[in-house]
């Protein structure tokens, strides 16, 4: 079977688990990736691990693990490799990987990972620190604190002091 061949055939077996985007009410504890989009060329050397991610059915078998994605494969004849997330979150919601010249299709596969673990926003750098009118009235809390229920109850002890 033909290196064209197999991609089509996986691009039909991808066509199967491609979802409608899920509805969330929160975002902590779901993940906010949405779509990923993945461009490729068919005959470039750069796009090799890419083309071999999606011959070898490693890209069947992310799409299977991760129904809550979309999967979109399309061919660029003549340029470079990307994939491209889409996130539901309203701030960021698109972000851009080149996969150019990777060495092997483990590496796509971190990368799809690694968009996927995202929350979809811009990285902001906390410069000062954070500030409140209100204090917690239970004060600052220390590593020291530990009051897991395994450990000793405080208790009160009452000695008797002979003052002879």
């Amino acid at each position: 079977m033909s290196h064209r061949k197999k991609i089509q055939l996986c691009c039909r077996l991808l066509a199967q688990f491609i979802v409608i985007e899920c509805h969330i009410m929160a975002t902590r504890g779901v993940f906010q990736l949405k779509r990923l989009n993945l461009f490729y060329c068919e005959h470039g050397g750069s796009s090799g691990a890419l083309r071999d991610f999606i011959s070898n059915g490693r890209l069947v078998q992310w799409a299977t693990e991760h129904p809550q994605v979309q999967v979109a494969v399309q061919v660029r004849n003549g340029k470079h490799p990307y994939i491209q997330a889409e996130y539901l979150t309203q701030a960021v919601q698109e972000h851009q990987v080149s996969v150019k010249n990777y060495d092997s299709w483990r590496k796509v596969q971190e990368v799809c990972n690694m968009l996927k673990n995202r929350s979809g926003r811009k990285i902001k750098k906390i410069t000062t620190p954070v500030l409140t009118d209100s204090p917690s009235i239970q004060g600052t809390w220390t590593p020291f604190l530990n009051l897991s229920s395994n450990e000793k109850k405080f208790g009160i002890q009452i000695e008797r002091i002979n003052c002879d």
